[in-house]
């Protein structure tokens, strides 16, 4: 605007005003360059025009280099926007399926069925909280190329409540590398893996990585699976060993104390349904499994972690697998419902980078399941790595301030709490 002004007074067209102090004299015309009238030479006209373009020129570039990396600028144009639009009252539907423990269907068929309901539950909540009628998740049905298994991947992504969210199912079964297997066999699966044979596996699975917008709701993530080892070379293809695993934990780059505890709470009291000595070992299974070394740190505050789970009736551990899978939904969402709208900061975004930054080192050296998942032939590379944030962040040396918010996550983060 201001550079069209200038365009026009060094010009001899019609001025949009004559100045008050010529008003009503015939001698000056508004047909006159705007400089002439001040006594200024068509030269100094030029002149005046540059140096007052240079300087808005570097009036600007002073004013935004001192802003945060300009590659938050585009996200933060729509969050600052999203911060004072009113969100409409939400209802999520925690009308969940029951367990039937009646079912004479084999574990492979309910587990299956199990992870496709779980993926659909959930899917449709996230698009409730997520309120976004111009984006809904984008459903991807793949078959593996060697024509063993299939899998459902729904990713939503740069959208209003959430910056990424995947919700992952696959059934899938084949060889088992070496590398698994020496993965298995260092973990002590099962003394029944022999030496120079080759087994198949089988496993169906859900997995979700859920990274909301605002930096004030947590990342979140679980996982559930079951796994049918069998002899290639048996006719009968009779299962040697089988096993469940997986979890749930919670990701804040900001700590609020009643997020953590509910959240903690709600995976507790589904499984002390099944088994009082269970939370206490998971949570602390947890703690050390999501635990980055070369940070010295843990990925978030925890919540429940087991492996290689069966040491009682496959039915009874299925049962507490499905309990777990719908319970995340009660203890998760809330978090997001009542955070999503909270006010923030572009620090707290680049704070909030950070932290995703951390969530990328350890998935990508440290998770078992990515590296199962790599380590598979003809993997599907796209759905291993939909944990990965949309947007992460590295400083060198980065220290957070001293009494700061950041510092007393950074805190918690290496001395891990017991949240109930």
């Amino acid at each position: 605007m201001f550079s069209t002004f200038l365009r026009r007074a060094a010009s001899r067209k019609p001025l949009p005003f004559k100045p008050k102090h010529l008003a009503g004299n015939a001698k000056y015309s508004t047909e006159r360059s705007f400089f002439s009238i001040f006594g200024l030479s068509p030269g100094a006209s030029l002149a005046t025009s540059f140096i007052s373009a240079s300087a808005i020129a570097y009036g600007t570039y002073y004013f935004f280099m001192e802003k945060p990396d300009p590659a938050l600028v585009e996200s933060n144009k729509r969050l600052i926007q999203d911060q004072y639009t009113k969100i409409p009252e939400i209802h999520l539907d925690y009308n969940f399926p029951k367990f039937d423990p009646e079912s004479k269907e084999p574990i492979k068929a309910r587990m299956e069925k199990f992870v496709l309901a779980l993926q659909k539950s959930l899917v449709g909540n996230l698009e409730l909280l997520d309120n976004n009628p111009q984006k809904k998740f984008y459903w991807d049905h793949w078959t593996r190329s060697d024509g063993n298994g299939y899998g459902i991947s729904c990713v939503l992504q740069d959208s209003i409540a959430f910056e990424k969210a995947g919700v992952n199912v696959s059934v899938i079964n084949g060889k088992l590398s070496p590398q698994q297997l020496h993965s298995m066999r260092e973990r002590k699966v099962s003394g029944d893996l022999e030496e120079g044979v080759d087994y198949d596996f089988w496993v169906a699975g859900i997995s979700t990585v859920i990274h909301p917008t605002n930096p004030m709701a947590p990342t979140s993530h679980f996982n559930y699976r079951y796994f049918e080892l069998v002899r290639r070379d048996d006719p009968d293809q009779k299962v040697v060993t089988s096993w469940f695993g997986g979890g749930a934990d919670l990701t804040p780059s900001y700590v609020f104390d009643e997020d953590c505890v509910h959240f903690h709470s709600t995976l507790k009291q589904a499984s002390d349904k099944h088994d009082p000595s269970f939370f206490p070992k998971f949570k602390k299974n947890c703690d050390e499994y999501f635990y980055i070394p070369h940070r010295d740190e843990t990925r978030g505050i925890g919540g429940v972690f087991f492996d290689d789970l069966k040491d009682r009736d496959l039915s009874e551990l299925f049962h507490f697998v499905f309990d777990m899978g719908f319970a995340f939904q009660t203890a998760y969402l809330p978090l997001v419902q009542k955070r999503m709208t909270s006010k923030f900061t572009p620090q707290n975004k680049v704070w909030q980078a950070l932290r995703r930054g951390r969530y990328v080192e350890f998935n990508l050296i440290n998770d078992r399941g990515t590296k199962f998942g790599l380590h598979t032939h003809g993997a599907r590379v796209e759905s291993i790595l939909m944990s990965l944030p949309l947007a992460s962040r590295w400083e060198y040396m980065q220290t957070p301030e001293p009494g700061s918010e950041e510092e007393r996550t950074l805190h918690i983060l290496k001395n891990p709490i017991d949240w109930v």
